[in-house]
């Protein structure tokens, strides 16, 4: 058995900020990640970070008050005001950090760190490494483990890469260690912890269209919701609307903040049509944008009757190479299109889930000793709809927030406990796998992931009803029961990756379950979650957070109240 004084499950933005901040606190930490840290999906991000720093010229009264009420109101109300409130307070102070550390921003003319508008800003706020933000950031924060880690015979920070936790350990409501899987060697090891803080990411590839890298499964929601640990707000999934035709490439917000025009085969802006976006068009909140092109598509005015055109031309090639070279490459490599010279087929796909682990403001969750942060947390500061710009700021400021918190509680501990909860642990986890890899079933764990993924394609995206739901609950609920039958077609110790795919697919079916339970019984539109039979918002009956805790009958679904502050719920015009 291995001893941490506390573990950080995830090596992404949240994750690694987590670490550092348990470490600035004298804790040693361990961070247990499925991949290389600079691998995490947070390398992908591209557009920006939000913080009203007012460093553009139409940004100079922006404020933190300013940020909340936009973050609040592009949630559709269903965010906990505390909670934005505190984000954006904090948001300049950790951008700076960011900063100090050596994060490359790109700069104005007189070299303050460059901000460009974003949909449902009230101010451009967003700050920029040309498209390529998240890299920079997750980079950054590498580097500042990497001083860390090397610093002396200490071991302040350890990294596990290429390990999968398999199983939360609880013990009398306390959190006191993990089970995790060597992907290499094959090995399982016990894991004691003061402290676990899970910071695993978005569970996106639920979804076949997803701009999602592979290794965001809803693995890291699951296995603290096997535990007993409830999740919050998981009918709420983003579609990105714009997203590369045929690869579902991520087309960064920033291309429409630097005035990208959408167009319909006419040529039109066809945005102007509809009331919810003729006012802001392009940089309207991604959930309206995104139903709008799905709208345009089904009336005709896609090309192909899939896809519509993002137009970057009229920005002309110094602006989009200075701005925009990511973007520019991916259209080249991916789509054979010049961004310069064509238009950019565009569709939107699965992008973000704004539910989560259930947390408060301190990122604590129902297991005393267990935090979560940035997008595998539902704290809740997306509340319906997340606004772009506020994931990467989300993750750095409530990775700080729970690793300051995690690192108190680990400091007011006495003595270890869990040894033998864990040993427990560790030797069901061993018979699990071992039966996984001696089951005669003969269900092949591919085509159970992609008849999920098409199930959640087709019946729980952009526009819901309840027949299709239902549907879709009922076709989980099957593949579950043929999960039962799996069979792998590789029973290796070493690198057995067809172990590990099979073991995340289990979390991809039970949280599917949990947002497809989700999305049936909230019964109204809200934010990213359209009910084409309830199309209206319903604060009398759903400004509530649903809540789903697992079960071997499947999801039990409960609520709790919105934590309502300054900003009373009102109409969402643009």
């Amino acid at each position: 058995m291995i001893y941490h004084d506390a573990i950080v499950v995830g090596g992404g933005l949240a994750g690694l900020r987590a670490a550092i901040e348990l470490n600035r606190h004298n804790v040693k930490v361990a961070v247990i990640s499925k991949v290389h840290p600079i691998r995490s999906h947070s390398v992908a991000a591209q557009g920006g970070i939000n913080a009203p720093l007012g460093n553009h010229p139409r940004g100079v009264y922006d404020t933190c008050e300013k940020h909340a009420f936009d973050t609040v109101k592009g949630s559709d109300y269903l965010a906990d005001q505390d909670a934005v409130i505190r984000m954006t307070k904090e948001a300049a102070e950790r951008i700076y950090e960011m900063e100090h550390w050596g994060c490359p921003f790109s700069r104005t003319s007189e070299g303050k760190i460059a901000q460009r508008p974003f949909g449902g800003a009230g101010f451009p706020r967003t700050c920029y490494a040309a498209d390529k933000t998240g890299h920079a950031l997750l980079h950054t924060l590498y580097q500042q483990t990497i001083r860390f880690k090397q610093s002396a015979e200490r071991n302040e920070i350890v990294i596990y890469e290429e390990w999968l936790v398999t199983d939360l350990v609880v013990e009398e409501g306390v959190c006191v260690g993990v089970i995790a899987l060597d992907i290499v060697s094959g090995r399982l090891e016990a894991f004691q912890a003061g402290a676990v803080i899970f910071a695993t990411g978005g569970a996106g590839r639920m979804y076949g269209s997803s701009t999602n890298a592979l290794i965001n499964t809803g693995m890291g929601m699951a296995v603290p919701y096997w535990a007993g640990v409830a999740l919050k707000d998981m009918e709420f999934i983003q579609f990105h609307p714009t997203t590369l035709l045929g690869k579902n490439i991520l087309i960064t917000e920033g291309c429409r903040g630097e005035g990208g025009f959408l167009l319909n085969n006419k040529g039109e802006r066809f945005l102007a049509k509809y009331n919810d976006s003729q006012k802001d068009m392009e940089v309207a909140p991604r959930d309206i944008i995104a139903r709008n092109i799905k709208r345009e598509i089904m009336a005709g005015g896609g090309f192909d009757n899939s896809y519509v055109h993002l137009d970057l031309r009229h920005l002309g090639e110094e602006k989009i190479v200075q701005r925009l070279p990511g973007i520019r490459d991916i259209c080249m490599e991916f789509a054979g299109v010049d961004p310069v010279t064509a238009p950019i087929p565009i569709q939107p796909g699965q992008h973000y889930t704004m539910g989560g682990i259930d947390c408060n403001t301190e990122c604590e969750t129902a297991a005393k000793g267990l935090y979560a942060a940035g997008e595998a947390a539902c704290v809740s500061v997306h509340g319906a709809n997340r606004l772009g710009g506020n994931s990467l700021l989300d993750t750095i400021v409530f990775g700080a927030i729970a690793g300051g918190n995690a690192a108190k509680y680990v400091q007011s501990l006495g003595s270890r406990k869990g040894e033998g909860v864990i040993s427990d642990a560790l030797k069901h986890a061993e018979q699990r796998i071992e039966g996984l890899c001696k089951s005669e079933g003969k269900e092949i764990p591919a085509d159970i992931k992609a008849s999920l993924n098409k199930v959640m394609d087709n019946k729980v995206g952009i526009f819901r009803e309840a027949s299709t739901l239902q549907e879709a609950l009922d076709e989980v609920r099957d593949l579950q029961g043929r999960y039962k039958r799996i069979k792998l077609n590789y029973h290796g110790k070493r690198a057995n990756l067809s172990l590990v795919w099979t073991l995340e697919l289990k979390g991809d079916l039970d949280v599917a379950e949990a947002v497809i339970a989700g999305a049936l019984a909230r019964e109204e539109s809200r934010g990213s979650h359209f009910r084409t039979d309830f199309p209206k918002r319903d604060d009398a009956g759903w400004l509530k957070h649903t809540i789903a805790y697992f079960t071997p009958e499947g999801a039990r679904l409960d609520c709790k109240p919105v934590n309502i502050g300054p900003f009373e719920p009102k109409e969402r015009k643009y």
